[in-house]
């Protein structure tokens, strides 16, 4: 069974006198997970990057407004060693992946303006497609002023 590490958003202060009220409508949300313990195989592969940047929208409900863009990149001298990177624009925002084949690692943004993200739909859609044994993630909520500004 995979390990989940939850990390919520919840700052509720913006300054000394301004505060997030619940009640008013957020922008967006932006869910990040990092994967560990992934399938090589599947981190190696840019069909796959390609394929989840290609159908989770669908899934969300979400509408694509460009193909996904997944490029292989071959590495630095840091702490990268190389792997797949690939975006693709919504019309809600954008969803991008990461992968890090050597290390059995991958990360996942998905950033909508529709308000909330299927979480648990995301988390088993990454982990399926990648073999991900480890979840680590945040939810930040976005705009939390901009019904008021």
């Amino acid at each position: 069974m995979a390990k989940v590490a939850s990390r919520q958003s919840r700052q509720k202060t913006l300054s000394l006198k301004q505060t997030y009220k619940s009640s008013e409508p957020l922008f967006g949300s932006h869910w990040t997970l990092d994967g560990y313990g992934a399938s090589t195989t599947a981190l190696n592969s840019m069909e796959t990057v390609f394929r989840a940047l290609n159908d989770l929208p669908e899934i969300l409900g979400m509408k694509k407004i460009i193909t996904p863009y997944v490029i292989r990149f071959d590495g630095n001298d840091k702490k990268d060693a190389g792997g797949f990177s690939g975006f693709v624009m919504i019309a809600e925002s954008h969803i991008a992946i990461h992968t890090f084949p050597e290390k059995q690692f991958i990360t996942i943004d998905v950033y909508t303006c529709q308000g909330t993200i299927d979480v648990k739909t995301c988390r088993k859609y990454f982990g399926k497609l990648f073999g991900i044994k480890e979840f680590e993630e945040n939810n930040i909520r976005r705009g939390l002023r901009y019904g008021s500004v």
